[in-house]
């Protein structure tokens, strides 16, 4: 999938009046290519739209103007982008209670080498950078990560054969069955130029 451009970001004063219908749109978008794993874990996949909504949002809450500081966002957050015969996703750890939610984190310390995406019968082995927090045995509420699919994984997600995102934590084993409609429309990402 071909990165976000310089050119299709907006300047804050261009981006104001076409943001509500923009925003509604990528999130209608998301809820789509949004997977429940387990009471309090999530995944999003990311494609194109979703990355350039967050660096749009980035630049209009942080009021970054500065050519410097636009393409530091925009190469930041392109790292989403997936490439070719990948999906990108960003795992949420979400649990309102601070101390419940800190217990889990120490408890899934490692959680970013337990991930994967399995389809037909294969696995494909998520990759992200390691979230710990230096001098603690604990992982962080957010992770991005992509997925290699190989042809044959390619081919049976366009084929409608169920896709599962597991987790093999040994502290937190979850596997959630992707909806057939977000399994396609994912399947989708790995066509885009």
């Amino acid at each position: 999938m071909r990165p976000v451009d310089r050119t299709e970001i907006l300047p804050i004063g261009e981006y104001e009046p076409i943001r509500p219908r923009f925003r509604a749109r990528v999130i209608e978008q998301k809820k789509l290519r949004r997977v429940a794993v387990g009471d309090f874990m999530s995944v999003v996949f990311e494609n194109r739209d979703t990355v350039l909504l967050q660096i749009q949002e980035m630049l209009r809450a942080e009021r970054i103007t500065s050519e410097p500081a636009v393409l530091h966002e925009l190469e930041t957050y392109n790292e989403l982008v997936p490439g070719k015969g990948q999906l990108s996703m960003t795992l949420f750890v979400e649990i309102a209670d601070k101390s419940e939610r800190e217990a889990k984190l120490i408890e899934l310390a490692g959680l970013e080498r337990h991930v994967a995406l399995e389809v037909d019968g294969r696995s494909y082995r998520a990759q992200g950078e390691d979230r710990s927090v230096e001098g603690l045995a604990r992982t962080t509420a957010v992770h991005y990560m992509k997925v290699d699919v190989d042809d044959a994984g390619q081919a049976a997600m366009k084929a409608g054969k169920p896709a599962f995102l597991v987790v093999d934590h040994p502290k937190c084993p979850l596997r959630a069955e992707l909806p057939p409609a977000v399994a396609r429309g994912v399947a989708g990402d790995f066509d885009e130029p």
